[in-house]
């Protein structure tokens, strides 16, 4: 398709305004590091990410505004160079916490490396597509999200104000988070609880209702709206009112645990029972509707890759004005040719600890990333402009590489952990090349619409993606830090160290002088925690998977280690998933009956027109999250009946994504990301001291599940209020 010569973008290719400016790269790399770090922090415990361009741009507008006039150009670099950060971060918390569920470290410095190695492939192998997609397929790929930023821009330079929506929802939801979190000054309960135990029958005996009563929570129900809400929350209650009380009335007659359980079902919690039973179960459900969505959208893949190679290698006469220029085709295929080779060099001179593999592994790995990489780039890239963003099947293109490669280890005998962790950080790389392939294209969309010069932006998303990169790595890091919990066995279990059950292994001397013990009495300190054996336990008959402490002097397993990553608190349910594909492809050790459960489950979904992958999720996650996102969809389908009463449409501004309602809920979700992180940083604080901060006791007046739920609904009906009242309109 020839590209439209009536098309003209808002700032004409003849014009040159400021673009690439200082305070523009500045103000997009410090909104960089925030929403990655949101992002990071909502999508470990929501499963869910949300797209930031808008909120960025919003309140990119504004800000320069107040420092004298800005260019539209300018406001576009900043949305280019913060949004980086969020794209990155879903490619991360997608994959990379499965190292954790296999039973392996998480480090910072790997994080980085790993997500910069992705984050400037994604961009690279963009770049030679730009042209085809963008430009001679204008009228063909809508790019929904970058199209609506562009009308964003657009309104902003003609004198519209958004931002201060968002602010009002920054603010309250931080005044909120900083009295509800658990970690701040937690004047009320955090996550009312019920577990329903009625009459002499038990009835629901092992089941919970209960709702982490977040302000990110509520925040996201709004927008994803009710729909999707309420089938994420079909799934919690079909796990928490149907699934875990019948695996408890049924085995509350066995005397000896149930596998994959440790501990007799009778003296399970309901936390207990999700984790052992209804996390595999997850699990399976979530990878067959991922797999079925990537058989689903597998004629549209399969399009959109030979589209793909057909314009790649053919290139029209380029346009040599402003509008037409991209990074130099040598730079591009030189830096993506560094890139891989390092990738190699870093694989080969610091592998995962504990995970050493030969050479020609590395060498194949780095391989698998270009072939992987180019392919997955190609489909996100052009997927995004007909489906958008949120819509796009990066889970589905990140289990097809996964169960490729490790077909490829399975046929070549390697099947050691070591090899599980590096077909992780294959499908890592390649996850977050196609998460930024696909946020790259929306941005030069939203570039091209509005008149941006291509390899400016180019520039400034991959200075993004090296910015965000300090805060996603270090949060991830403090987030399985900051949420982790250390729990006393209430029946420790005799081993000798010398004869381990399999799957379980010795790591040596716990590395720590001191832990604090979580108990329902106290809360007391082991002083003397390096006398204690770290154990690491993957798919053993004898224990959950997990780190346990081994006292050497009473030879028992004494004190579970509980990681933040995979806790309640921080599911993580796409990283479990992608271990899940790799235990059962490479370790073939799975509980498989759970297992099938879940597809049996999914498979019964679909037959009833349901798409299973959010049912499958919310079966997945805690109800405690569902609930709470619920909530913001009640809120929102509220707020469109009010309107549609009144004879109104939603309020919107510039764009169909861009209404009172959705800029005060991004408010609420940065709010509750932002001050939420700051609780995991006063946790680290009294771990590493052994001070404890003033907090509300919890014998407090206020300390009552019916404040807590008093409370949200308070904050739900600010959002209701805010939803429906108009944006201030300003004067060109």
């Amino acid at each position: 398709m020839a590209e439209s010569h009536s098309f003209q973008p808002f700032v004409p290719a003849t014009v040159t305004a400021p673009e690439l400016t200082p305070r523009a790269l500045l103000l997009g790399a410090l909104f960089g590091v925030l929403f990655g770090a949101v992002t990071v922090y909502v999508g470990l415990r929501a499963g869910l990410t949300v797209a930031a361009s808008i909120p960025i741009s919003v309140l990119s507008i504004s800000i320069l505004r107040a420092f004298g006039r800005a260019s539209i150009l300018e406001n576009n670099i900043v949305q280019s160079t913060g949004n980086a950060g969020q794209s990155i971060a879903s490619g991360v918390i997608f994959t990379l916490p499965a190292l954790v569920f296999l039973g392996f470290d998480l480090e910072s410095f790997r994080i980085f490396s790993l997500a910069l190695f992705g984050g400037w492939l994604g961009v690279l192998f963009m770049i030679p597509l730009r042209r085809q997609l963008i430009v001679e397929e204008h009228a063909t790929l809508v790019y929904p999200e970058g199209t609506a930023c562009a009308d964003v821009l657009i309104a902003g330079e003609r004198g519209g104000s958004f931002a201060s929506r968002v602010f009002l929802g920054l603010g309250l939801g931080s005044l909120y988070t900083l009295f509800q979190n658990d970690n701040l000054f937690a004047l009320w309960p955090s996550q009312p609880d019920y577990q329903p135990d009625l009459g002499p029958q038990h009835l629901l005996k092992g089941s919970a209702i209960r709702a982490d009563c977040t302000s990110e929570y509520l925040g996201v129900g709004y927008i994803i709206g009710l729909r999707i809400a309420a089938i994420m929350l079909a799934g919690g209650v079909f796990s928490w009112l149907v699934m875990m009380p019948a695996i408890a009335f049924f085995g509350s007659h066995l005397a000896a645990p149930l596998y994959p359980g440790t501990t007799p079902i009778r003296d399970m919690s309901p936390s207990d029972l999700w984790r052992t039973y209804v996390r595999p179960m997850g699990a399976g459900a979530v990878a067959c509707s991922g797999l079925i969505t990537l058989l689903r959208t597998l004629p549209t893949l399969l399009a959109a890759l030979r589209h793909g190679l057909r314009h790649t290698t053919t290139r029209n006469a380029q346009d040599r004005n402003r509008t037409g220029h991209d990074l130099p085709p040598a730079l591009v295929l030189g830096g993506s040719a560094a890139l891989i080779l390092l990738l190699f060099l870093f694989l080969e001179f610091h592998p995962v600890p504990g995970a050493q593999v030969g050479v020609w592994a590395n060498l194949a790995a780095a391989l698998l990333v270009v072939v992987f990489g180019f392919l997955f780039v190609t489909v996100s890239a052009r997927i995004v402009g007909i489906v958008g963003s949120s819509a796009s099947p990066v889970s589905g293109m990140t289990i097809a590489t996964l169960m490729a490669t490790a077909a490829i280890f399975l046929v070549r005998g390697w099947t050691a952990p070591a090899f599980g962790a590096l077909a992780i950080t294959i499908g890592g790389i390649v996850c977050i090349a196609a998460a930024n392939a696909g946020d790259t294209s929306q941005d030069l969309k939203t570039g091209y619409l509005i008149g941006a010069t291509p390899w400016k932006q180019q520039v400034a998303i991959m200075l993004g993606v090296l910015v965000s990169l300090l805060s996603i790595g270090s949060t991830l890091s403090l987030m399985n830090r900051g949420l982790e919990s250390f729990q006393p066995l209430a029946h420790p279990v005799a081993l000798n160290l010398q004869h381990l059950p399999e799957g379980v292994q010795n790591q040596g001397s716990f590395s720590r002088d001191h832990i604090t013990l979580v108990t329902p009495a106290a809360v007391p300190l082991l002083p003397d925690a390096r006398g204690y054996t770290l154990l690491n336990a993957i798919g053993s008959t004898a224990l959950d998977d997990g780190k346990y402490l081994y006292n050497p002097a009473t030879g028992r397993i004494e004190v579970q280690w509980i990681q933040g990553i995979g806790s309640e608190r921080a599911a993580a349910p796409q990283g479990r998933l992608m271990a899940t594909v790799i235990n059962g492809i490479l370790a073939r050790k799975l509980p498989w009956g759970l297992v099938m459960l879940g597809v049996a489950i999914v498979l019964t979904v679909e037959l009833l027109g349901i798409r299973s992958l959010t049912f499958a999720v919310g079966a997945y996650l805690s109800i405690a999250t569902t609930l709470a996102i619920f909530c913001g969809g009640v809120v929102r389908w509220m707020v469109d009946r009010a309107m549609a009463r009144h004879g109104a449409a939603p309020q919107h501004s510039a764009a169909d994504d861009v209404s009172p309602g959705s800029l005060y809920a991004s408010g609420l979700i940065a709010a509750g990301g932002i001050v939420g992180l700051l609780g995991v940083c006063v946790r680290l604080y009294e771990a590493a001291t052994s001070r404890t901060l003033p907090r509300f006791s919890t014998h407090n007046p206020l300390h009552h599940d019916w404040v807590g739920v008093l409370m949200y609904a308070l904050l739900a009906g600010s959002l209701y209020f805010f939803a429906r009242k108009p944006l201030p309109e300003q004067p060109q």
